[in-house]
């Protein structure tokens, strides 16, 4: 189990006061991790820091904007002042939906620049710190719309798709320095940010037929493939997309 063992290791999840991504974070921590928690809102992430505080996990706060390429910039400068960054996971993310033909430009952009600009900008500004150190696990959310597309979240699918080659690319050029750069794919989970889904009887039930699994999935069941990917388990695993997603990419 020292494989997975992740005591002394210092980890940035983005997008983590809820969610998958506090989910992912409390997987870590679990694991030995020290988290770090980052958002936009600063007494949001204070109330998940708190739960994971009382979890026993060792845990601290990064308010700033994945999206704001000087604002990520400075925030990594001075993590990284206070001690090496050995895992960062992009976890930040939107979903707009609409009719393609409807859908508006300034949303566009703001999907694109929360979904893939904030996994560049984060991903480079870490991974700088990581080459010098020769070592660092890099996890990019990705999901089942990296590979498949539904009626009105094209431009999501998009950019996740994005993501998946980005992931890829980062694999290409960084793992010569000793950096993994791995994707988790998520099927559909009961969130916050899916509530309404999860609320739809029909959506449901189209999703549970869909899915081999034949439910939604729980945040917590993230966890292993998160620990994997952040430890050194995973130490010749790279450029790979790990689909968590009760088998839904699978099956026709």
């Amino acid at each position: 189990m020292t494989l997975f063992d992740l005591t002394g290791r210092r980890a940035l999840i983005t997008g983590s006061s809820q969610g998958i991504g506090f989910a992912i974070a409390r997987a870590l921590g679990s694991a030995g991790a020290a988290v770090i928690l980052n958002g936009r809102d600063a007494a949001k992430l204070d109330t998940a820091a708190a739960v994971l505080r009382g979890e026993g996990i060792a845990v601290c706060t990064a308010v700033f904007d994945v999206t704001d390429h000087a604002a990520v910039g400075g925030a990594i400068a001075q993590l990284e002042r206070e001690g090496a960054l050995d895992v960062l996971v992009n976890n930040a993310g939107i979903q707009r939906r609409a009719p393609l033909e409807d859908f508006p430009e300034p949303t566009w952009h703001e999907l694109i620049r929360t979904n893939l600009d904030s996994v560049f900008y984060v991903g480079q500004a870490v991974a700088r710190g990581m080459i010098a150190r020769k070592r660092g696990k890099i996890i990019n959310i990705c999901s089942v719309q990296s590979e498949l597309g539904r009626p009105g979240i094209a431009p999501y699918a998009a950019s996740k798709g994005a993501v998946k080659m980005l992931t890829k690319g980062m694999c290409a050029d960084w793992a010569r320095h000793g950096l993994q750069v791995n994707g988790i794919g998520p099927g559909y989970f009961e969130t916050e940010l899916t509530a309404t889904l999860v609320a739809d009887p029909a959506f449901s039930d189209w999703l549970c037929k869909r899915t081999p699994a034949g439910r939604w999935g729980r945040v917590e069941e993230l966890a292993g493939a998160a620990i994997f990917l952040a430890s050194g388990a995973s130490d010749f695993v790279n450029g790979q997309i790990v689909y968590v997603d009760g088998g839904l990419t699978s099956v026709v």
